[in-house]
């Protein structure tokens, strides 16, 4: 086994998160790797299928003249290796480096791969908030249904035709739904315990969210009350226009700690024709599925759409182990990023996804701030806070600490500037 020399820092994983670090720490002059398991960048958007897209406009996932050419995988994917060599990054990185463990001893982190060692002062993990797709345990007997998650379903063609059973009421859930009525599935029918909140609209999947609305809203002082109460009366209208009120959730949608779901059209469209069920599965054989309440369904496929968990266990750390979901996760973290279980350790997932904002925007502007925490800012010092912290509310967590980065009321000055009048067909400025 190799021994890499000292760095400054190593970034765990070569997705969208971690490949923006690299560009920040490489603008701070840091000493800096990215370990990636895989052969090339991309992370999960190298193992999405081609027809998963994002849930907002590409000019809001796009930073600056980093080119996207599309808002489903392939074009993340390219995206994603844009940033690469755009910025000069591939020196940077290690592929096929799997980290199989990373220790803190003394004052420095001892990451561990397939076939070297690695001594850093700080370690960011960026391994993705969606780093292992959750199936449920259940019994099989003889079952001859073909099962697979949403991120398993490489040829939405299988659907045609066929008896399909969705499990699961959130954003994947949504998504196959809507796959299910595009390739023409013979029957439909859904499982879920509880649903999460969507945007019901007519429009395509990534034009239903406006995260620019919500800079504005933000940046203009609007309390989290006040939107609430605008958010509640339009989603509660539009559930009723679309004729969808069955499943709308019980409580109200609450944006310290909902994350607002574009709608889905086909499945908005086709709703009355899905057979929908109120459950579990309890095991499934032959081809018939069984529910916990003793209903039975028969089917051809079986979908998971029972989303993903974090996978943190390279770090040896029950407390992250052990957190059931991102929001426990970034709950224990200094200012949302830096967790308190381990020293000079950033989370950059838990904070940024599942909460309302575009994703390459966030982890940019979180980025920026570790390096100005690593050279000596002290940035993240605020307790761990149970809330979302969506969007430009980013900021004005992160501005008070990182005068380097935000200058004393200039930088609001910039961002209402920014939210008010930057046009919706640019992308937003690289910070």
């Amino acid at each position: 086994m190799s021994t890499g020399s000292d760095l400054d820092l190593v970034i765990v994983g070569g997705g969208i998160g971690g490949v923006i670090c690299l560009k920040y720490a490489k603008d701070a002059g840091l000493k800096t790797l990215v370990l990636e398991r895989r052969e090339r960048v991309g992370g999960l958007w190298r193992d999405l299928p081609s027809w998963q897209d994002i849930q907002f406009r590409k000019e809001d996932w796009t930073l600056g003249d980093v080119p996207l050419s599309e808002e489903r995988q392939p074009g993340i994917l390219r995206n994603i290796e844009a940033w690469v060599e755009r910025f000069d990054l591939a020196p940077q990185i290690v592929l096929n480096a799997p980290v199989t463990s990373a220790q803190f001893s003394a004052v420095r982190w001892q990451v561990t791969t397939e076939g070297a060692r690695y001594q850093s002062r700080w370690l960011i993990a960026a391994t993705g908030g969606h780093n292992r797709p959750v199936v449920p345990q259940v019994k099989h007997d003889d079952s001859s249904i073909a099962e697979y998650h949403s991120f398993e379903l490489r040829n939405p063609q299988a659907l045609r035709g066929k008896r399909v059973t969705v499990v699961g009421g959130g954003a994947s859930a949504y998504d196959l739904l809507d796959l299910c009525f595009t390739y023409e599935a013979s029957s439909i029918a859904w499982i879920y315990r509880s649903t999460k909140w969507m945007r019901p609209t007519r429009q395509v999947k990534y034009l239903g969210i406006d995260v620019r609305l919500l800079a504005k809203y933000q940046m203009l002082g609007l309390s989290t009350h006040a939107m609430n109460r605008r958010i509640n009366e339009d989603l509660r209208a539009r559930y009723k226009k679309a004729g969808i009120t069955e499943i709308m959730p019980e409580s109200d949608f609450d944006i310290r700690r909902d994350q607002l779901i574009p709608g889905r059209p086909r499945m908005i469209q086709g709703f009355r024709s899905i057979e929908r069920h109120r459950g579990e599965v309890q095991s499934v054989h032959g081809k018939t599925i069984r529910l916990s309440n003793g209903e039975e369904i028969g089917t051809d496929l079986l979908l998971w759409g029972t989303g993903y968990a974090m996978d943190l266990g390279y770090l040896g750390l029950d407390s992250l182990t052990q957190a059931s979901g991102m929001n426990k996760l970034s709950a224990r973290c200094y200012s949302v990023f830096r967790s308190i279980d381990a020293p000079n350790l950033f989370l950059l997932a838990p904070g940024v996804l599942e909460t309302n904002t575009s994703t390459p925007w966030a982890y940019a502007h979180v980025a920026r701030s570790i390096m100005s925490h690593i050279t000596g800012g002290a940035v993240f010092v605020d307790p761990p806070v149970q809330a979302l912290t969506n969007h430009y509310d980013l900021l004005k967590m992160l501005a008070p600490h990182d005068r380097r980065n935000y200058p004393f009321g200039l930088w609001y000055l910039k961002y209402l500037r920014l939210a008010m009048f930057h046009p919706k067909a640019r992308p937003m400025p690289i910070p």
